[in-house]
C-alpha cells in the first residue's frame, strides 16, 4: 500500500501557534520535506523534532515531487511544510498533491495557520464569502487587468501583497475597485503586528510615503450590491449632467463629479457609462 502524504501547517511567525497533532506528524513521518530547510530545522529544534529532512520549493518541484511520489509508492509517510502557514497556500503543494493522488496515496491535511484567514477575520470585514486571490501581479498593467476581472465579485477579497509594492497596489486598487473600505494586516502573530483600517483611498495616502517591512494582507470589503450601484451611478450621471447645463466640458463635469462622491475619476466615469441609456461609448481621453 501507498504510504500517507501529510500537509502540515506552521506557525506564520509565533511558534506557539503549532498543533499538537502538527508536531506530532512531524515527529512520526519518514521524510519531512520543506522549502527551506535551515527556516523548518529551527521549528523542528524548536519543539524537540529530530527527523529527516528534504528541500521541496518553487524551482525544484518538478523533479523533486517525483522524487517523494516514489517514496510514497514504497509505502513511506511524508510532511509537506512550507516556510510558513499552510502548504499550498501561495507556495509549492499543488504539484506533489496531485501526484499523490494519481498513485493512490492518502492525502490527510493537518490543519493550522494560514495568513489570509486570520488578516480576513481581524478585518472587520464580511467572512460569510471571502475570495481568496493570492498576490496581486508585480506588473502595473497585469495588476490592474486582475483587479478588473475580481471587481464584481460579491466576496472579502484578500490579497497577498510585498511591501515595497503596497503603496502602488493601493492607489490601483482604489482606482479600480472603487473606494472600498479596507485594512491592511502587517506580520500578523510576530511581534510587530500591526491591522491598519480605512478606505482604499486613505490607506493609499498613508502607504505613498511609507516603507513598511515584513509579510502584508491586504483585505477589502465586497462589491456594492447591482441596486447601489445603480442608484449610485443614477446620482453620478445626474451630477454630470448638472454641470454640463452649468457650461463646463464633460471631462470637468466628470473630474468634480468624481471629487463630490468622493469616488476615483475611473470610477465615476464607469458609473457614467453604466447610467447612459444606451450606454456612452467609452472615451480614452477621460
Amino acid at each position: 500500500m501507498p504510504g500517507k502524504l501529510f500537509l502540515v501547517a506552521t506557525p506564520i511567525g509565533n511558534l506557539q501557534d503549532m498543533t499538537f497533532r502538527g508536531v506530532e506528524t512531524l515527529r512520526t513521518v519518514d521524510l519531512i520535506a520543506c522549502e527551506d530547510t535551515r527556516h523548518t530545522r529551527n521549528l523542528l529544534n524548536h519543539y524537540r523534532i529530530s527527523n529527516r529532512v528534504t528541500s521541496y520549493h518553487e524551482h525544484n518541484e518538478m523533479e523533486r515531487a517525483e522524487e517523494l511520489v516514489e517514496r510514497l509508492v514504497l509505502g513511506e509517510s511524508i510532511a509537506i511544510v512550507s516556510d510558513a502557514g499552510t502548504p499550498g497556500i501561495s507556495d509549492p503543494g499543488f504539484r506533489i498533491v496531485r501526484r499523490a493522488i494519481e498513485v493512490g496515496a492518502d492525502v490527510v491535511p493537518v490543519p493550522g495557520p494560514a495568513a489570509f484567514v486570520s488578516a480576513a477575520i481581524a478585518s472587520g470585514m464580511p467572512t460569510d464569502s471571502i475570495f481568496y486571490a493570492g498576490f496581486l501581479p508585480a506588473k502595473k498593467g497585469e495588476r490592474r487587468r486582475r483587479l478588473e476581472e475580481v471587481r464584481g465579485i460579491p466576496a472579502t477579497l484578500v490579497f497577498y501583497e510585498a511591501p515595497h509594492r503596497l503603496a502602488k497596489s493601493l492607489a490601483d486598487c482604489a482606482e479600480i475597485l472603487g473606494d472600498r473600505n479596507a485594512a491592511i494586516a502587517r506580520e500578523l502573530t510576530k511581534m510587530h503586528e500591526e491591522i491598519i483600517r480605512g478606505t482604499l483611498a486613505e490607506l493609499a495616502a498613508t502607504f505613498k510615503d511609507a516603507k513598511p517591512k515584513g509579510e502584508i494582507v491586504i483585505v477589502i470589503e465586497r462589491c456594492p450590491p447591482p441596486q447601489k450601484r445603480s442608484a449610485e451611478a443614477g446620482m453620478v450621471a445626474e451630477k454630470v449632467a448638472e454641470l454640463i447645463a452649468e457650461g463646463r466640458d464633460r471631462k470637468e463635469a466628470l473630474k468634480a463629479a468624481a471629487k463630490e462622491f468622493g469616488i476615483s475619476k475611473s470610477e465615476a466615469y464607469r458609473f457614467l457609462l453604466q447610467a447612459e441609456d444606451p450606454p456612452l461609448e467609452p472615451d480614452s481621453k477621460l
